[in-house]
């Protein structure tokens, strides 16, 4: 039996600079030049703000992707993007994806508290270790490091950003001499509302979960089913706990891809009309890069083969998420799908993220069955088109929340931190499906 969770969810939105589907370009509600319109980004900071949403989450990979199958191959840089959108909101917190690989933790520290302090303590730091040899390159690498090193140097440039925070506050220098990086001194930026920025964690490799449950305060998780999502969630919390912290301390926000209308049949069609003016290498390219494996060769109508499923010959090369493919060969092996069935049950994306398709009814169903399972604390949301989407779940879907007492009428605190902190605490007893 389902135990019944008090207090409200954490509602987040994916801002994926147009919307997750590379068809988003095409609304008539945009133009060509919107990525880099200021109006259109002050737009999407009040609409979530109208909806009373937490956050807004803006990704980044630090290279020019290929419009053939990249929803948003151009992209401006996740700091100084919020920082403009600071200056038209007041409550919602933003979140921004900052590489460890290819920065340096001084000059981020000292950018991302800078921020958090003039936006009035609403930031949030993505951490992510990058994979690709197309942003190596950009570097002037000619690959990223093997994936264990690269969350080895990420657990140490975290420490590293937290005591420079705290140098913020205290005033005294750090002495940090260790295998990455060697750092005397301490920042000049003054503490933020919050102290600093909120540290959220999208990794699915054993370091990863590692990490978030020592530093995260969230987790943007993968998740195609509940069962999984369950046990992933109880895996993370009790990783919190054996660090030391309340499990309470981190909160688990899954991706949710979005195609919402007044009725299912309208989603659906909306759904299919969109991925059908879409380039067609689309689905099959994210599918190819979440697996490991050239999906343009497999047989559509046939199940996916063993050797698809197997794990990686060698996980510490693996170009795509582990998390990503961890979800989705479980939703394989579940439901043993043709590669057309699959695609049409993670509507045509082959992402590791689950795809919803209805009404904001049934969405506030879908969020309500999870939550109360034990499967979330909160989504983060991915309309595929930012515009109206965004404007739905803000107009629609919150009210039907609020009404449910899932979700508060109004603002509560003034921070990022302090909306996760007044969010629904885990409760004492175990949650069973």
């Amino acid at each position: 039996m389902t135990e019944r969770r008090a207090g409200h969810v954490i509602l987040g939105i994916n801002v994926l600079v147009l919307g997750y589907l590379p068809a988003a370009w095409q609304s008539p509600l945009l133009t060509k030049d919107s990525f880099a319109d200021p109006e259109y980004w002050a737009t999407i900071g009040r609409t979530a703000e109208r909806g009373t949403l937490d956050a807004i989450f803006l990704a980044d990979g630090p290279q020019l992707g290929d419009p053939a199958y990249d929803a948003n191959p151009i992209r401006l840089e996740p700091t100084v993007n919020w920082g403009y959108v600071a200056a038209a909101t007041e409550r919602v917190g933003m979140v921004a994806t900052a590489s460890t690989t290819f920065n340096d933790p001084f000059e981020l520290a000292e950018r991302l508290l800078s921020w958090d302090t003039l936006s009035g303590g609403r930031a949030g730091w993505n951490i992510v270790t990058t994979r690709g040899a197309a942003a190596a390159r950009n570097f002037g690498l000619p690959d990223v490091p093997l994936r264990d090193d690269r969350y080895d140097r990420a657990s140490e440039f975290v420490d590293v950003v937290r005591a420079l925070w705290d140098s913020a506050a205290t005033g005294q220098d750090i002495s940090h001499h260790k295998e990455f990086f060697d750092i005397d001194g301490r920042l000049r930026v003054p503490p933020s509302r919050q102290g600093h920025p909120v540290l959220l964690q999208a990794g699915g490799s054993p370091k990863g979960r590692a990490l978030a449950g020592r530093v995260a305060e969230g987790v943007f998780a993968a998740e195609l089913t509940k069962a999984k999502a369950v046990e992933h969630y109880r895996l993370v919390k009790r990783l919190a706990r054996d660090s030391g912290r309340s499990p309470d301390d981190v909160k688990i926000l899954p991706g949710l891809l979005l195609s919402l209308g007044s009725t299912e049949e309208e989603a659906r069609r909306r759904s299919d009309e969109l991925h059908d003016a879409g380039p067609a290498a689309y689905s099959v390219h994210w599918l190819s890069q979440s697996i490991g494996y050239d999906a343009s060769k497999l047989e559509l109508d046939e199940p996916f083969p063993e050797e698809v499923l197997a794990a990686p010959a060698d996980p510490q090369t693996f170009q795509g998420s582990m998390g990503f493919r961890e979800s989705i060969v479980a939703q394989i092996r579940r439901s043993n799908p043709t590669v057309r069935e699959y695609l049409r049950q993670t509507r045509y994306t082959g992402s590791g993220h689950a795809g919803f398709v209805g009404t904001p009814e049934q969405l506030a169903d879908h969020i309500e069955d999870w939550f109360h399972a034990g499967a979330i604390d909160g989504f983060n949301l991915q309309p595929d088109v930012l515009i109206d989407g965004l404007a739905v779940i803000a107009d629609e879907l919150v009210p039907i929340l609020r009404k449910r007492g899932l979700y508060r009428h109004e603002y509560e605190t003034e921070t990022l931190r302090g909306h996760f902190a007044a969010a629904a605490p885990t409760p004492a007893s175990s949650t069973e499906d």
